[in-house]
């Protein structure tokens, strides 16, 4: 794995990222003590990534949705009024 000085990475930072997406990772050092690692992230491809409202028209909501339960809950946890 290469390594490289800070100020060689400020200066080729793009590059270095590119070969980075490439699966060529490198360490930045700083006085030759290496600091960090810098990989590629293995994240979906923003056009995969799952949206709020995918299941939208798939599943239905009861009309008593905020009663369901209510009984049991009450019962349980000493409440009702």
């Amino acid at each position: 794995m290469k390594t490289v000085n800070i100020h060689e990475a400020k200066t080729h930072l793009s590059r270095l990222v590119d070969e980075a997406v490439d699966g060529e990772p490198f360490v930045i050092a700083k006085a030759g003590k290496p600091l960090v690692k810098v990989t590629a992230l293995a994240a979906p491809d923003p056009s995969e990534a799952k949206r709020l409202g995918f299941l939208a028209g798939q599943i239905e909501v009861p009309e008593d949705f905020n009663e369901m339960g209510r009984e049991v809950i009450e019962t349980a946890f000493g409440g009702g009024g």
